[in-house]
């Protein structure tokens, strides 16, 4: 099947986490706009720590499989974030073979749940490692090679709602989300002498494995108190629908538009996909 509108055409994007959820979405969504794909996943745990379910190398196979299946080209690979010479591999490996990269959608993370002074270490190095210094590495690795290629680019750092605002119970998740956004602006800053944008996009209540309803349940049943933190999503479907959690495609869409020619202008910037939530 294709199905591509072509405002990508002929441009390489590069996107962690992809094997699922947002990763997955993120993937096609750049492939139908007619770019070809880099998609990497740890495709295992990365810690004992995370109580979900890791992504598996079917899962990561299979977004390969619907990008090709649009028409686009993909290398697909097994890679974890906190790697720094396998990210340099991949990439270096992504020029050979698409001979440019133009966007990179920073979209790997973990999270796990747990007061401040109640978290193990693993946990918070974990969150840290992947979230944050994954991300850094990941900007480190494909940035150069953007600038050699010389064709600008648009960078899209995947942060939270809880990048924006405190979210008590994943306070060391925050921390690193909070952490992106100094990343992105930065960048934003350094990286736009090379025609290259940078801006983190916020989601909030997106359907997604990791959400786990037996934790968050869990965790707001020891601290009710944390329930005002995470408000409902005001906006609805025309037809009254909606408003509970957002699918991924939706967050894709924002994606795909800071990617492309018509979000020019726009960098350094933090935007909400949020449904008016952190209006609360």
């Amino acid at each position: 099947m294709t199905n591509r509108t072509d405002t990508l055409q002929g441009q390489v994007a590069l996107v962690t986490g992809a094997a699922r959820g947002q990763g997955r979405a993120h993937a096609v969504r750049l492939a139908s706009e007619g770019a070809n794909i880099i998609a990497i996943d740890i495709c295992a745990p990365a810690s004992p720590t995370i109580t979900y379910p890791a992504a598996t190398e079917a899962e990561l196979a299979e977004t390969a499989r619907l990008v090709e299946e649009l028409g686009a080209k993909v290398l697909s690979r097994v890679v974890d974030t906190r790697d720094s010479s396998a990210l340099e591999t991949l990439v270096a490996d992504g020029i050979t073979q698409f001979g440019r990269l133009d966007i990179v959608v920073a979209n790997a993370g973990v999270l796990t749940w747990g007061r401040l002074w109640e978290l193990s270490d693993e946990q918070w190095n974990t969150v840290i490692d992947v979230n944050l210094t994954g991300t850094w590495r990941t900007l480190r690795a494909a940035v150069p090679a953007m600038i050699e290629a010389g064709n600008g680019g648009s960078i899209i750092v995947v942060s939270s709602s809880a990048g924006l605002k405190a979210t008590p119970g994943n306070g060391h998740y925050a921390a690193t989300k909070h952490g992106l956004v100094a990343l992105t602006n930065t960048l934003a800053l350094e990286a736009g002498e090379f025609g290259i944008r940078v801006n983190s996009i916020h989601p909030y209540s997106v359907e997604t494995p990791m959400i786990e309803p037996d934790a968050m349940a869990e965790i707001f049943g020891k601290h009710p108190g944390f329930l005002p933190s995470f408000p409902p999503v005001p906006l609805k479907n025309p037809d009254g629908s909606g408003g509970g959690f957002m699918p991924a495609e939706q967050v894709a869409d924002v994606v795909a538009w800071l990617a492309g020619p018509t979000s020019i202008a726009i960098t350094g910037s933090q935007i909400a996909v949020d449904g008016g939530a952190l209006k609360y």
